[in-house]
């Protein structure tokens, strides 16, 4: 199979390496500079906490002409930006497209590629990108599948990951996937600017995390309201208090060590206009289907006013 995947950010170079050392048909599309390194070094890959680097010879390309026929494309870009490229995806000839990454909004990108089969994945792969390499960490983990009442496309899924070093989990319902996913991960992104880009600050306040807590679980509570999965299925019991001991647990160590910095404020910091437009969208979810979220409100007034205060700062 050919193999595009469009966008050579963190995710998709992971993606792009690790298919690639499966031995698939990969190319990678990137631009400017970044594409100069590709093109004269291979993509370098340094790991976030062990260490070593890998290099990667995969082929790139700078555009995606219409006559340009892959098998699968992989568009990995930042929900902020998959608007500037949807002409270029409708315009080529390849069918099955591949959006990775946060999209609340699933079933508007699906019509607006009318006439492709539009799948859905979350890529577990994080890092951040240094003028000549990527240092980041794989899961090798991919949670991809179509919209609830689309058909189903896990043979496609399968014939793509089978055999390569990704686990792939197909999932038949990733509007709702991706829209639990956007509740659980936007109070986070708050606590990154509630924090200035530290969590280690936070560590010791009890308060605050049980807040993110509180305003994951008002999101979830919309979502079920509305009449939508909870999902992945391990968190439908997200009012027990296993849930929060767990979230608990699970943000302490986020901000005790650099998996905090790794795994959610080296985005969050690098990707306002992305964390604020799926602000904006759960936030139209939530009030189109009347839910109340006052422990969300908070925590995004708070991190407006940190992040009003960067940019009187100039940072």
């Amino acid at each position: 199979m050919r193999i595009l995947v469009y966008g050579a950010g963190v995710i998709g170079a992971n993606l792009a390496a690790d298919l690639f050392s499966s031995g698939r048909d990969v190319t990678l599309l990137a631009r400017g500079p970044w594409a100069d390194v590709l093109e004269q070094k291979g993509l370098r890959v340094k790991s976030a906490f062990f260490p070593g680097r890998r290099t990667y010879p995969i082929p790139v390309v700078r555009e995606l002409k219409s006559d340009d026929e892959y098998d699968a494309i992989f568009v990995v870009l930042r929900f902020s930006q998959l608007e500037s490229v949807l002409p270029i995806l409708r315009n080529n000839v390849s069918r099955n497209i591949v959006l990775v990454g946060n999209d609340p909004c699933a079933p508007a990108y699906r019509e607006k590629l009318k006439g492709k089969n539009v799948l859905f994945g979350f890529y577990m792969a994080a890092g951040h990108r240094e003028p000549d390499r990527v240092v980041s960490f794989s899961l090798r983990k991919i949670t991809v599948g179509q919209l609830r009442e689309d058909p189903s496309n896990e043979a496609l899924i399968r014939r793509i990951f089978d055999g390569t070093k990704i686990r792939a989990v197909y999932e038949p319902n990733m509007e709702d996937y991706l829209l639990c996913h956007a509740a659980f991960v936007v109070p986070i992104a708050f606590a990154c600017y509630h924090a200035d880009g530290d969590l280690k600050g936070i560590r010791r306040d009890k308060a605050y995390l049980n807040r993110i807590i509180d305003a994951n679980i008002e999101g979830y509570q919309a979502i079920e309201n509305a009449g939508r999965e909870i999902l992945p299925a391990a968190d439908k019991d997200y009012h027990s208090k296993e849930y929060r001991k767990l979230c608990f647990r699970v943000y302490r160590i986020m901000c005790a060590t650099a998996i905090g910095k790794v795994c959610a404020s080296d985005h969050a910091m690098n990707a306002v206009e992305e964390m604020r437009a799926m602000n904006e969208s759960l936030k139209g979810f939530f009030d189109a289907h009347g839910a109340s979220y006052p422990a969300y409100r908070e925590l995004e007034a708070d991190a407006l006013k940190h992040l009003e205060g960067r940019a009187n700062r100039g940072e």
